[in-house]
């Protein structure tokens, strides 16, 4: 097989980008291809040779962000006649390459395009910008949501990474997916034989639907220790919001990260998210989750054995989960077990397995 991977871009390191990482790690050979590429914000894909930029990369000073109307247009300039198997890791754009017939594209799917299917997700960003634009941003953001419906049928083969995300997968492009859920590296993260305990731990990005604020009502009201690790736009206002029991540590580095979780009471997870990494972070860690009983947490979390389930986002339902927590005991050494089965040599294996069994079934429906 002739492989080329597909990314949306690579400005920022994150769960698409580990991914990313573990497709190039199995395919050391293929090339990248992506809309834009900081390679000074990528970790181990900082300094590849074979990244293929679109003519976005060309304009100065640029965010993500400001492009998402003229990547269409970018991905699909992209030439990719030379390969038999195109992967793409997608939550955006990169689904949307044009392959010629004999080509088989198969795309790992984070999410559907939230800002054009999730309203929430769209009005958020509107705030970023004068009230005077908004209605021809709308207006744009309904003639990407067609070109992503459009764009999401060219795909061959969906690799979803929870349930879901496959359901999501169902229900906008109306497709079907194979789960093979996303990467840990879990060698990074391991219990402490004495760990602390003495405090309760938050990790993300600092955006309104990870519900950073419910959390740090809670624990003020409580007066329990709480440390929140993360940057993001709502930054000033929830170090604004904590009281005297909550710590804002911002960004740390990653031993620093992986010892915050050793020493952890439990992590608190109150989002929806499509998998959810964080949470497996903190089990490879030997350490229970709070989380709400929705998305990828119902493929990674096992009630009562890694952790315990909230049912609603509310500052009520958190300080009930909380305190029926403290009445609870968890095995360190049965939370990192369970944390193995999503290690990163097995997600490799798997999508390994997966790209050979697709591709031979492609070959032979085809020739």
């Amino acid at each position: 097989m002739k492989i080329a991977i597909v990314a949306d871009w690579l400005t920022n390191y994150g769960g698409a980008e580990s991914v990313v990482s573990a497709f190039h790690a199995l395919f050391p050979d293929a090339p990248i291809f992506t809309t834009l590429y900081k390679p000074g914000k990528m970790r181990e894909l900082g300094n590849l040779k074979n990244v293929r930029t679109s003519w976005l990369q060309k304009i100065p000073w640029v965010k993500h962000q400001w492009l998402l109307a003229q990547m269409p247009v970018a991905v699909e300039m992209f030439n990719l006649d030379d390969y038999d198997v195109v992967l793409s890791s997608c939550h955006s754009v990169a689904k949307g390459v044009i392959t010629k017939p004999e080509t088989l594209h198969i795309s790992y799917c984070h999410t559907p395009m939230r800002y054009a299917w999730e309203s929430w997700d769209l009005e958020t960003r509107l705030k970023k910008f004068p009230r005077i634009l908004h209605s021809a941003i709308r207006r744009q953001m309904k003639k990407i949501k067609e070109w992503d419906f459009c764009a999401a049928q060219r795909v061959d083969e969906y690799l979803a990474n929870s349930s879901y995300t496959q359901s999501q997968i169902r229900k906008y492009y109306q497709r079907f997916s194979e789960v093979v859920y996303p990467p840990v590296d879990t060698r990074k993260f391991n219990p402490v034989a004495h760990p602390k305990n003495d405090y309760y731990l938050a990790v993300g990005r600092l955006v309104p639907y990870k519900k950073f604020d419910m959390v740090v009502e809670t624990f003020n009201a409580l007066k329990k220790p709480l440390k929140i690790v993360g940057i993001g736009p709502d930054y000033k206002k929830i170090k604004s919001l904590a009281g005297p029991t909550v710590e804002i540590l911002g960004e740390v580095s990653g031993g620093e990260l992986a010892e915050l979780y050793a020493n952890c009471k439990a992590l608190v997870f109150p989002q929806v998210e499509d998998a959810g990494i964080v949470p497996l972070e903190a089990m490879a860690s030997g350490r229970p989750v709070v989380a709400l009983n929705r998305g990828g947490s119902l493929d990674s979390m096992k009630d009562g054995v890694t952790g315990l389930f909230f049912e609603n986002q509310t500052s009520e339902d958190l300080a009930k989960a909380i305190a029926r927590f403290e009445t609870m005991e968890f095995d360190p050494k049965a939370i990192r077990k369970h944390a193995e089965q999503f290690d990163t040599e097995k997600f490799k294996a798997k999508i390994l397995n997966a790209v050979t069994e697709k591709w031979n079934h492609f070959k032979s429906t085809n020739s």
